[in-house]
């Protein structure tokens, strides 16, 4: 059975369709006796409004689109907790769309929310994405749109990030003031900006403390776990045995743990280890990982926040928020 329209509440009441639409819009120019009948028929008949037709009179829906490389790993699936309370709270719903860490999903997926006239676009970029045009796209049909973590430099929009390369040297120099000098980078794709701020972190630490990293210290993958056993696999195999590794991020520094342990070395008696991020499963390992905490939540709901601010108020000019991170120290290292 089709749900019920405007068009059949005005027909049993004997009124016009748009007096239907004021009064359910609580029109002033309505009398109160008529708007108590036709609110009283659309809930005995279940009457709920169309977003979609709602959304094509006024060329903007109430939906914000959101688009991350993938839900499986804690930091976006707590970002989009984030995002998700902020516009709750707003009267606004999200709809969520996963890149799968694909350039070409991601612009699939980009076209697919321009397509649904969505209110307003919050994204962390794919691994493989290397411009920005089809983000362009979406700025220059006015609708609001906000990076966070992952950012195209190349886009004019506001941006939620952190200090990746800060961040890195913290962590890094964490290591060195424990004792570990010969210290491992396991890093992401090569041109991804925070793989290059991690990158340049580690650097940056080494030559402040008079340390360099020999060859074959640092080795460049992907962003999950199995990229983190392999590159612990190649070094193992290759003989090469430091006494620390950097991590790019918490899922690789996992995957590294877990060939460490499979090979019969000790943690972190024979190689230290520190991640990034702060995911939930770095607690729960024996022994707890080291990583540095990103707010993934707080990002979220900074880049709703904004968002929500350019779709109330109009075009806002873009600024980038940096928030703090935090060193947390456990058992790994």
């Amino acid at each position: 059975m089709r749900n019920p329209t405007i068009v059949d509440i005005a027909r049993k009441l004997g009124v016009a369709p748009s007096t239907v639409s004021r009064a359910l819009s609580d029109h002033p120019k309505v009398k109160k006796a008529t708007k108590e009948k036709i609110r009283k028929l659309a809930r005995d008949l279940r009457y709920s409004p169309n977003p979609i037709a709602r959304s094509l009179k006024s060329n903007r829906t109430t939906t914000i689109g959101v688009i991350v490389p993938e839900i499986k790993h804690d930091f976006f699936s707590s970002a989009i907790s984030g995002i998700e309370e902020v516009a709750y709270q707003s009267g606004h719903t999200i709809l969520v769309c996963q890149s799968n860490e694909s350039y070409e999903r991601e612009v699939v997926n980009t076209n697919a929310l321009m397509h649904h006239r969505v209110a307003g676009v919050i994204v962390s970029i794919s691994q493989t994405t290397k411009d920005g045009r089809h983000f362009q796209d979406v700025v220059a049909r006015k609708i609001p749109l906000v990076f966070f973590d992952r950012v195209c430099d190349d886009v004019n929009a506001s941006k939620v990030v952190i200090d990746d390369r800060e961040s890195a040297r913290i962590a890094v120099t964490h290591l060195i003031e424990r004792g570990y000098k010969r210290i491992a980078h396991f890093g992401g794709p090569k041109e991804l900006g925070i793989c290059v701020g991690r990158m340049s972190g580690y650097v940056e630490a080494l030559k402040h403390n008079g340390l360099a990293s020999p060859n074959g210290y640092v080795r460049f993958g992907g962003l999950q776990e199995e990229d983190g056993y392999k590159l612990m696999d190649s070094m193992l195999k290759e003989n090469i045995i430091p006494d620390a590794i950097f991590a790019v991020n918490d899922p690789v520094a996992i995957g590294a743990f877990q060939k460490i342990k499979e090979a019969g070395l000790k943690i972190p008696g024979d190689i230290a280890i520190i991640g990034f991020s702060n995911n939930k499963i770095t607690a729960l390992v024996d022994p707890p990982l080291s990583t540095m905490n990103q707010p993934s939540f707080e990002m979220g709901k900074k880049a709703a926040e904004i968002v929500i601010e350019s779709i109330e108020e109009g075009t806002i000019e873009p600024k980038t928020y940096v928030l703090e991170t935090e060193l947390i120290v456990r058992g790994s290292t």
